[in-house]
Formats: structure tokens, sequence, C-alpha cells
């Protein structure tokens, strides 16, 4: 059964499941939805735990199965709690936990608690997370995505009695907020209960907010692509900074920008042969918010513009690795900062937006 993790509280009132499973990659909401499950299962009686953490090929699951088999010595109910780091519980540890899930339902004394990262969708589909689902409560714990970002921090704040001034100037806080804090969502938190300990409840001030946060922010590589393609020069910069401070490899950041210009190439191409914009897009790949934004620009990149930019990430790819090329700078993230705002501004002007906008 499949809770989403913002209902997860109302669950948790109306009923506990012998067994839940959580898989998600943002440390900062797994641990509060697993803290969430904790405190159910203690109020109910619960009042034993064991941790079993999975670690290398040689892990001895018998343990665990010991562990769910056997009555608590010193309470009436158990919390079983399994952690898989990798994801990849193996062969022995694929039937252990379909055991474990087929006895779930007739073992009232114990609630197993099975902790996994983000999975790919032919591991949500295999027998052991299946047999998991079936016998109990399944949360996918998805990350903050930085458009979301700036609603999450008013939320935080509200639950702890502050928020920001109405209208236009409490989001340009909150967006300000967002862009020290992005990438970094336990830091986010961090910053949260800071403001909460300096200041009492009600309304916070910009210039309070802006002396308080702390930049934090950490910056994803292949989150780059989605603000080039959106034509958001300032949030590119913001990145290419972060990135580099960070020590990022130029090799990397050449490369995801470069498959960029490569699969709009492609399906630019694709689509000069006949084939349809959704056909194409499939064809190379392109999902989700990538699929959104290509639709967006394509129709309106030309295939002299494209050439361009093909061009050019062919040279910026010699700048990475130690050559020159006359009419670009010598250093590779002065390079990649143009390629990223060339596409960004091609990109920026197709959609139609102001590419300036952050």
């Amino acid at each position: 059964m499949q809770v989403n993790a913002t209902q997860l509280p109302a669950h948790l009132a109306k009923t506990l499941r012998p067994l839940y499973t959580l898989h998600g990659d943002e440390a900062l909401l797994v641990q509060e939805v697993a803290d969430a499950i904790r405190e159910a299962a203690r109020a109910q009686g619960y009042t034993e735990r064991t941790v079993h953490t999975v670690q290398g090929a040689h892990f001895d699951w018998g343990t665990v199965l010991a562990a769910s088999n056997s009555l608590s010595l010193f309470a009436d109910k158990q919390l079983v709690e399994i952690r898989i780091p990798s994801g990849k519980p193996g062969k022995e540890g694929s039937a252990a936990l379909q055991q474990i899930a087929d006895a779930a339902a007739g073992n009232d004394s114990t609630l197993t608690l099975v902790v996994l990262p983000r999975l790919d969708k032919a591991t949500r589909t295999g027998a052991w997370f299946s047999a998991l689902d079936g016998a109990g409560a399944t949360v996918q714990i998805d990350p903050v995505e930085r458009p979301a970002l700036p609603q999450w921090i008013a939320a935080r704040l509200a639950a702890q009695g502050q928020r920001v001034a109405p209208g236009e100037a409490g989001q340009t806080t909150l967006t300000f907020f967002a862009d020290r804090v992005e990438g970094n969502l336990l830091a986010a938190h961090q910053e949260i209960v800071k403001l909460g300990l300096l200041y009492p409840a009600g309304e916070l001030s910009a210039a309070q907010i802006e002396a308080a946060v702390l930049n934090v922010a950490r910056y994803d590589v292949f989150k780059l692509s989605e603000a080039v393609l959106a034509g958001r020069r300032d949030r590119v910069q913001r990145m290419l900074d972060g990135l580099q401070a960070e020590g990022e490899s130029e090799v990397l950041v050449h490369y995801a920008l470069a498959e960029d210009i490569r699969a709009l190439k492609r399906v630019k191409d694709a689509m000069a042969a006949g084939r349809p914009l959704p056909m194409a897009l499939r064809e190379q790949r392109i999902w989700g918010l990538r699929e959104r934004l290509f639709e967006r620009v394509l129709p309106h990149l030309s295939d002299s513009q494209l050439a361009g930019l093909l061009q050019a990430a062919h040279q910026v790819d010699g700048i990475v690795k130690g050559l020159k090329h006359p009419g670009w700078p010598a250093q590779p993230w002065a390079a990649l900062h143009r390629l990223a705002q060339s596409l960004c501004g091609a990109c920026g002007m197709a959609s139609g937006r102001v590419a300036s906008r952050s």
C-alpha cells in the first residue's frame, strides 16, 4: 500500500501497519518520516528497538530473521529496523525480505521498518519490493525541488510560529532564503531552526533573514541542465560559481552542457526527418521536466543556432582538456560559463521568457 509522505501523520493517527518501507535520498525527510513511525510505534507499546544495517555481500540475514521472529525479552512488542544503504539486498536478502513480508500479517508483536535509498522503477517492480509493499505501507520520499523550496521554507517557518511579509516582498525574501540553501535540505532545516532561536514568533523581516541565514547551497551538476534549458541566467551563474567552489570536475560540467546540446540537435534532426516531437523525445530518452523544457524551446531553435552551439561545445571540450582556441577564454571555468550562458540565452529567447530572470 502506497502512502504519501504528507499524508503519513493522518495515516498513523488512524492505524499502524506491521511493516513500513521507506525509500528516498533526502536524509532529512527520510529521518523525519522514520521518526514519526517510531513515535507512533512507541505509543502503541513497541518499546524495544533493534537496528540492522545491511553492508557487504556477506551480511548475515539470519540475524535479521531471528530478530523478526523472536519475542521481545523486555517488552511485549518490538520494532525491528532494517537499513539497506545500497538499495540492493542481494539474493539472500531478497528471499529474507519476502519471508519477513509473508510473516508480517500474523506477527502482532513485531513492527518492521525497512529504510532504502531512492529506487529505480525496475527495483520497485521486483519481487522483494513488491512483497514489502503488499504486506505493509510504502512511503516514497521525494526531494524538495527548487521551485517548491520557498513554499517548503514558509511551511517550516509557520510550524514554529514565524512568517515572512505578505505579498511580493515576502516571496522575494523566501527566494533569497531558497537561493542560500538550495540542494542542502538538512542545512536549510538548521537555518530555519536557528531563526526560531534568534527571533520570537511573528513576522520576520527581510533584514533579519539576510543577516541570519548562511549561504549553505549545494548544487547538483545535473540540475544545471534544467536551469540552462529554462533560460534562467542568474541561477545558472550561481550554480556554476557554486560548483566551481565545491571543486566539481570541469569535465563533468562540460559533459552535462554538451549532452543537452547534442540531445537538442538529435531531436531537431529527427523532427526534420518527419518524426513528431513526442516520438523524437521518447527515442532520445528525454523525460520529465527536461521533456517539457525541450518541448518549449525546440520548435524555436534554428538549425544554425544548434550547429553553432555544437561547435562551441567542441571547442570548450578542448579547453577543458588543456587546449586553447582563439576567441575563447583560456581558463576552463570561464569557457564553461560562456558556453552555459550561450545555451541559456538561446533557450531563454526560444521559450519567450525573460532570460535574465532567476
